[in-house]
């Protein structure tokens, strides 16, 4: 039985909508064109033609911020597509191989933590030395600085449902490892790795306009916020309006995730959500917050 879908669901999901429209409408329209120098028209106030202005070099703003969005989600849904194509099964493995060949899951584990130790932009600064940066270089060190959240959460998930009678049955009816992992881990921990993709989404749009404000990520002339925000910093006294737009896409499209993820997390899991309203109403009610606690990890 799933929760019911909460405000933090809609407004994200509304959110997260707005910038997949905007990516999806740049493809066929936009009102200018993005990468277009127009010296007439540098530094244009909003009007006449110019939804948001333009910027330094007389390029439309609004017309970016719709490309740049394009960027951001294409950067965004390869490294998150990266991230859980290897840390999910590496997870797996780890999770199913506790017990008999617990030296494998230690192994993967501390593998997953010696490349957590690496961030993204470190990976990219690494990647852009011998490759050179670019889209390329942004999304590769964004997925790989995500697999190790991938691993983990699935290596947890995994373990849960190894102990279920459903998975025992099966594995006493001799089913094979793999059987049991495709049939009975992968889909009963689906519901996770959606949460999880949902918040390192809005992580890897951090690392994606981080990357391209120090020059590692997209290269010009495609559009990034992230590089919009770095060509509008020596004219951020004067004209703030070109770093506020860029900026302000990047906060709604990281809340939009995060609070997508958030909701899809009591969405998927009622039990939570459950737990979650009995503890307010133990803090409204003046019950000590340790019986509440106990009655959620009775329910657990």
């Amino acid at each position: 039985m799933r929760g019911r879908i909460n405000a933090g669901l809609v407004i994200g999901g509304v959110l997260v909508g707005l910038v997949v429209l905007l990516a999806l409408l740049s493809f066929g329209w936009t009102p200018r064109d993005p990468v277009l120098v127009d010296a007439a028209a540098k530094l244009h106030e909003p009007g006449g033609g110019y939804l948001l202005g333009a910027d330094k070099f007389g390029r439309d703003t609004f017309s970016q911020l719709m490309v740049g969005a394009r960027t951001t989600l294409y950067v965004g849904v390869v490294a998150v597509g990266i991230a859980a194509i290897i840390g999910t099964p590496l997870g797996i493995i780890a999770g199913m191989t506790s017990g008999r060949l617990g030296w494998l899951s230690e192994l993967i584990m501390r593998v997953n933590d010696l490349v957590f130790a690496f961030p993204a932009l470190l990976l990219a600064i690494m990647l852009g030395a011998v490759y050179g940066a670019g889209t390329l270089t942004a999304m590769i060190a964004i997925g790989v600085a995500t697999v190790p959240a991938f691993a983990r959460v699935s290596r947890a998930a995994t373990m849960q449902v190894m102990v279920t009678d459903y998975v025992l049955a099966a594995r006493a009816a001799g089913r094979r490892r793999t059987a049991v992992a495709l049939r009975h881990v992968l889909p009963n921990i689906s519901s996770v790795l959606i949460v999880q993709a949902s918040v390192s989404f809005a992580i890897a749009i951090l690392a994606e306009a981080a990357l391209s404000f120090l020059g590692f990520g997209t290269r010009p002339p495609i559009p990034s916020w992230g590089r919009m925000l770095q060509e509008s910093q020596e004219l951020l006294f004067s004209t703030p309006r070109l770093a506020l737009w860029p900026g302000l896409a990047i906060a709604l499209a990281v809340l939009g995730f995060n609070l997508l993820g958030d909701g899809l997390r009591d969405y998927l899991d009622p039990k939570l959500r459950r737990i979650r309203e009995r503890t307010r109403r133990s803090e409204r009610s003046g019950r000590p917050r340790d019986e509440a606690g106990r009655e959620a990890s009775e329910e657990r």
